[in-house]
């Protein structure tokens, strides 16, 4: 039977104007393999039949408590409200258009209890190994492979677990960040402290035209570039040989980016890139190198 009273983890869903998925979304989390957990919704002030739709599943669950917030917080704000609800030993986050496997959580959370010294957990495809799942990384290990290899810690909340205690510390998602606190938010965990990965395929993300994320593609390319130069590019415990590598396939990339937009006749697109990237003209040099980079971002 579900316990009810002291939930391992907390499902966290907050919710804005989703009344197309919001219930597929619910009930992936009902019919989970897994059952010790509370599902908190949290409504940002809807216009449509959000709230109505999560009531319903809250009147027949007693694990579902639905939240309507005071006013309207924007989407990071917002997931940091619904983690002041919870009360598991671990927070996962789903967003109201995504779904959750049936044995997405339970996975999760057997893996997160196998590894008790990591931070977060994290779902990703872009982590290739053949090493047996779950794979706890080390610090060095998890921005090597990020930077180096694959840039697994882009995965959103969605394919993240975070552990409680660990989340409040550091203060969860810093909301200057905005549409990539969460990025920003892995970065910092991953330098600092274990995380763990999961196999891939625990979750399905819901890819449509109402993304924040696709609504904002300039505003995710200034917010990704402030990430790295305030949590990498001078970040101390990252030695110095590694920083600028790092760097200099950074900036490698977005010189490339601002071809690809120039080639496109996109010149606006590309104007702005090589203003946020501030890219020189050895960054375009390396950008058209065979084989320059050798990272995940």
């Amino acid at each position: 039977m579900p316990n009810t009273n002291n939930p391992l983890v907390s499902v966290l869903m907050t919710v804005y104007n989703r009344e197309k998925y919001i219930a597929e979304a619910i009930e992936s989390v009902i019919n989970s393999s897994y059952t010790n957990w509370e599902l908190i919704v949290v409504d940002d002030r809807s216009t449509d039949r959000s709230v109505e739709i999560a009531r319903k599943y809250e009147a027949t669950d007693s694990r579902i408590k639905v939240y309507i917030n005071e006013k309207n917080l924007g989407d990071y704000p917002n997931r940091n409200k619904a983690a002041s609800y919870a009360t598991g030993k671990y927070i996962k986050y789903l967003d109201s258009d995504d779904l959750i496997y049936w044995y997405g959580l339970q996975t999760m959370v057997e893996d997160m209890e196998m590894c008790p010294d990591a931070c977060m957990g994290l779902s990703s495809a872009n982590f290739i190994t053949k090493l047996k799942y779950p794979v706890l990384l080390t610090p060095t290990e998890a921005y090597k492979y990020h930077f180096f290899t694959r840039g697994f810690l882009y995965t959103g909340p969605t394919g993240a677990i975070y552990r409680t205690d660990y989340f409040r510390k550091t203060g969860g998602f810093q909301v200057d960040y905005a549409v990539a606190a969460d990025f920003g938010f892995n970065i910092k965990a991953a330098l600092y402290a274990p995380i763990v990965v999961f196999q891939a395929d625990l979750f399905w993300w819901r890819q449509h035209d109402e993304q924040e994320i696709k609504k904002h593609e300039n505003k995710y390319l200034q917010l990704n570039h402030k990430i790295h130069r305030e949590l990498v590019f001078e970040n101390q415990t990252i030695p110095d040989k590694d920083r600028l590598r790092i760097k200099r396939n950074y900036q490698t990339i977005y010189a490339r980016k601002a071809i690809k937009a120039f080639f496109k006749l996109n010149f606006k697109q590309s104007a702005y890139i090589v203003e946020i990237g501030k890219l020189s003209l050895t960054d375009f040099f390396w950008a058209i190198m065979p084989n320059a980079i050798r990272n995940g971002f």
